[in-house]
């Protein structure tokens, strides 16, 4: 039986799900629904942030749900952006094998070293924002403003250098911590 502590939980799960909807209106070509749906995606993002924070209903699956509803979102949305043409491959590529490596990295740190408590960096905040972005303004261009190309080949450049800094900061701070907590017995 569904207990209110997992609403939050609920929502991640159905922002999962939401990613379906989103690809489908981008490869119809009905952005104005992407924006909308991509909108509804980040007011849930925030409410279920909001609801496990302020009545104390977090929970390590919480944890763990609220960020991969993130990244699926998002990698749906740069792996289609990319097939229509409206974001270059690499880019998409790039943005991919980031996640790769930080998942990767998480699931040896956490069976190998110790219990992982995940906390994104400040970098990593910036990328994710930038990313997001970056799929708002091609979608914007897309479906309801034209935008300038400069403006959204500038956001491009520094999706593409966010990317790379947050993924070396993560193998970086990640590293250290392994082979300090790896000296350890735990």
């Amino acid at each position: 039986m569904m207990k209110r502590e997992d609403i939050p939980n609920l929502i991640s799960v159905l922002r999962i799900f939401l990613s379906v909807p989103v690809v489908w209106s981008m490869l119809e070509l009905r952005f104005d629904i992407a924006l909308l749906l991509f909108a509804v995606a980040g007011i849930s993002d925030g409410l279920d942030g909001y609801l496990a924070k302020h009545f104390g209903w977090q929970s390590r699956l919480g944890g763990l749900l609220d960020p991969l509803a993130d990244k699926v979102l998002l990698v749906s949305s740069y792996l289609t952006l990319a097939i229509l043409g409206m974001i270059p491959m690499l880019l998409m590529l790039l943005v991919i094998l980031r996640d790769l490596v930080i998942v990767t990295g998480a699931l040896v740190y956490n069976f190998r070293i110790r219990e992982l408590e995940v906390a994104p960096s400040l970098v990593s905040k910036v990328n994710t924002f930038t990313q997001i972005l970056l799929v708002l303004v091609v979608v914007l261009d897309e479906g309801l403003i034209g935008l300038p190309d400069l403006a959204i080949q500038v956001l491009i450049g520094v999706v593409f250098i966010t990317t790379i800094a947050s993924g070396i900061n993560y193998v970086w701070v990640w590293s250290r911590l392994a082979a300090h907590h790896g000296r350890k017995d735990y």
